[in-house]
């Protein structure tokens, strides 16, 4: 197996340099070790396998070497030797990455920032907190506690995953239909350039480099530190939890909540399958009599809310609703909650391996989407459990498997890959919040033209001309794209090109 191979035989786009070379690993090596702490250089098999894949286990490669920076300085001098060298550079955080992204590199360095996880600052009057990029997510919540503020994104890895990897990722979460996502909620950053320079990225002034940074996937440069944007904790909050026969009718609950011009804080939905596994495991107090269960929390100003609850009720019972709670406090709330922050870690309780698919839809053909996976999962003889951010209709399919039968993870990669291809047809998106990594390359293929794939190369390539950011990663090559086949349902047009891209 080629050490550009995944385990299921997946070829990348990248083949060996940097640390490959004897020579050039010996000094690199050397120089490195001079840079960093005591301890702080990882270079034996057994200190480096831990590194060896993010969330998405179907990719591994241990990595020749880890380094554990402490500071900016370090970071800076870390980046400066790989780019005189040679040698690819993979940034991690928390390893929560879904899509391979933190993938290492065969003949590269990984480049932990853990360890970089102070709060710096925090601006009360401007609503506003300065951190490290090793800092988790729910820490930077906690942080401002106490003063009535939060950080609205909220993936379900929060207490876990990092800031530099929400940022790398565009990450979203529950409450991204009405709070954005780490985009929207993103003030400034502070970045080392490929080159080991370091730059201030502000949308303030000239082209918007911070907008071209987020979830740029660690190909533009290491983040070290970023400003975020705090929001006051609403006064108000009302969650209810409504089942549904089918999941049609759930998915037109949520479109024509939408269109009434209620803005739930989130609107998650799952089937029945997900649903059984996840009161099997927290006993949430979901129904186990519906096809599809929908849970929408609104917030706001006590007056404000109380009308928003009535509106979405009557909503949501006129599109069929079967059964309709609202938690009666926050306990009830947050066990409401709990329950679908739980889904995961339910499936794994249950199956040995699984992988998560991250595709976006237009709102109104969430159920003919569901409708389709549910086929595709009988055609591959493999489960897939459905739990999603519906009020932006970003589907996270599940897909169980067992990587000790032979053929599974190749018949689970490939069941993914039909899954995204499903999201296209739709009029939608291969990803929300994952992002590409190495997982969605072969279908970036089918969503964008050979002239947009160079334009994205062109981008990368002005940020790093060396190539050592995290090689192989995000956008396929041309050749990868035409050995494939790939950018077939194009011709030219967009399907659906009359739905607004997301």
């Amino acid at each position: 197996m080629s050490p550009f191979t995944n385990q299921a035989g997946r070829q990348t786009d990248e083949s060996p340099i940097g640390l490959a070379d004897p020579s050039t690993r010996s000094l690199f090596t050397r120089q490195l070790a001079a840079v960093l702490p005591q301890g702080a250089l990882l270079s034996s098999p057994a200190e480096c396998k831990p590194f060896e894949c993010d969330a998405l286990t179907a990719f591994k490669q241990i990595p020749p070497l880890v380094a554990l920076p402490d500071s900016v300085e370090q970071v800076q001098q870390i980046v400066r030797l790989c780019n005189q060298h040679g040698v690819p550079l993979v940034n991690r955080g928390a390893g929560t990455g879904l899509s391979g992204g933190a993938t290492p590199h065969a003949a590269g360095l990984l480049m932990s920032l853990n360890r970089m996880n102070r709060v710096l600052e925090i601006d009360e009057p401007n609503r506003r907190i300065h951190v490290q990029p090793g800092i988790t997510n729910l820490a930077v919540s906690h942080a401002v506690a106490n003063l009535g503020l939060f950080y609205a994104p909220d993936p379900s890895s929060q207490l876990a995953s990092t800031i530099g990897g929400n940022v790398a990722e565009n990450s979203g979460g529950v409450h991204c239909i009405k709070y954005g996502l780490t985009v929207h909620n993103l003030l400034a950053a502070e970045v080392v350039l490929p080159t080991g320079e370091l730059a201030i990225f502000n949308p303030v002034n000239g082209p918007d480099l911070l907008g071209v940074f987020t979830g740029s996937e660690g190909m533009l440069g290491v983040l070290v530190s970023a400003w975020l944007k705090l929001t006051p904790r609403p006064v108000g909050v009302a969650t209810i939890m409504a089942g549904f026969a089918s999941v049609e009718s759930a998915a037109q609950a949520v479109a024509n909540t939408i269109a009434s011009g209620v803005t739930p804080a989130g609107m998650e939905m799952m089937d029945r399958s997900m649903t059984e596994l996840i009161e099997d495991f927290v006993c949430a107090g979901y129904p186990l009599d519906c096809e599809a269960l929908l849970l929408c929390e609104l917030d706001g100003e006590t007056e404000d809310l109380e009308a928003q609850l009535i509106q979405t009720q009557s909503i949501l019972r006129k599109a069929g609703a079967t059964s309709l709670r609202v938690g009666a406090d926050a306990a009830e709330r947050e066990l409401m909650w709990k329950g679908r922050k739980s889904a995961f870690p339910a499936v794994g309780r249950k199956y040995s391996d699984y992988y998560c698919i991250d595709g976006t839809v237009p709102r109104k053909r969430i159920g003919e989407a569901l409708k389709i996976i549910e086929k595709l999962s009988k055609d591959f003889g493999l489960p897939v459990f459905n739990v999603f951010h519906a009020g932006d209709g970003n589907l996270h399919p599940l897909i169980v498997y067992d990587q000790a039968v032979p053929g599974q993870t190749d018949r689970a990669l490939q069941l993914g890959d039909e899954i995204l291809r499903v999201t296209l047809e739709l009029g939608g998106t291969v990803t929300g919040e994952h992002g590409v990594g190495l997982e969605k390359l072969n279908v970036m293929c089918d969503q964008f033209t050979s002239d947009e794939l160079e334009q994205f190369h062109r981008l990368r390539q002005a940020f790093d001309p060396a190539g050592i950011m995290n090689p192989g990663k995000a956008i396929p090559t041309l050749a990868r794209c035409a050995e494939l086949g790939g950018m077939h349902v194009h011709k030219g047009k967009l399907p659906h090109a009359e739905l607004e891209r997301y």
